[in-house]
């Protein structure tokens, strides 16, 4: 069994073997606990340098996406979370990322709650200080069946962005229009209190680039538009439901699902 997904304790951790790059990034597999329902959540630790950072799953121009390619036994799925992460300007342009440490929660889908589970692998990602270097790093690790809670992957858990009705914000519109390149979308999105946010815009389809947003506040909505261009250079079709807005700003985040015509 085999599978891809594209992407901050209380027992001692399970280091797998090759898993560092001297002096640059440490990856730690934590091995979680039986949540009870036919998963069991664990997590990847990545312990990076003084000065060094990784990216979140949608890195900016400026950055590396990470890529996770996940095996095992007693498992047939795996779902990253992402912690809520900052936003760098490096050079002049955006990324986004982790400083210092980032624990990246799992859940892990385990056909047979009793037996152990063992989660193998490699993730590919970008560490950044004033160079950008590319690091595969491989993980095997067998995760006990009666395995106790980690307190740093719940906090990691936590640390997610509020959702649009966590958060009071109601819904974003959008249109979109054909361009000599792509398509470009222009989103009405509502405004969080605290003034102007970061604005990340996703598409769901990982071939599609999306620009780094050109943004305004207009009272209480956020005019937003983005270029969008195929990366094999063809035409694409946008499907709106699948369209994904995270507004970072003030140590906050949100994640807004969707987008509709005015």
């Amino acid at each position: 069994m085999k599978f891809i997904a594209a992407l901050a304790l209380a027992i001692s951790p399970l280091t797998a073997a090759a898993q560092e790059t001297p002096d640059i990034v440490r990856l730690t597999v934590l091995p979680g606990w039986d949540a009870g329902d036919g998963t069991r959540m664990a997590g990847l630790r990545f312990d990076l340098a003084p000065g060094w950072k990784t990216y979140w799953r949608a890195p900016g121009d400026a950055g590396i996406p990470p890529r996770f390619d996940f095996a095992g036994e007693n498992i047939s799925g795996v779902t990253p979370g992402w912690p809520t992460p900052e936003v760098f300007d490096q050079n002049g342009m955006r990324s986004i990322g982790y400083a210092n440490s980032v624990v990246i929660p799992l859940s892990l889908s385990t056909p047979d709650i009793t037996a152990p589970t063992t989660l193998r692998g490699e993730v590919q990602i970008g560490v950044c200080e004033e160079i950008c270097v590319p690091v595969t790093l491989a993980f095997d690790a067998v995760l006990p069946a009666d395995g106790p809670r980690d307190g740093s992957i719940v906090a990691a858990i936590l640390d997610r962005p509020q959702t649009a009705a966590e958060a009071g914000l109601g819904q974003s519109f959008c249109t979109v229009a054909a361009t000599d390149r792509g398509l470009q979308l222009d989103l009405s999105i509502p405004a969080p209190a605290g003034g102007l946010p970061e604005v990340v815009v996703e598409t769901g389809d990982k071939a599609v680039w999306v620009s780094e947003p050109r943004t305004a506040l207009k009272g209480d909505r956020i005019d937003a538009s983005v270029d969008m261009i195929h990366m094999d250079g063809g035409s694409f079709a946008l499907d709106r439901s699948a369209v994904r807005i995270t507004l970072l700003g003030e140590g906050r985040a949100v994640d807004l699902r969707g987008c509709t015509s005015p």
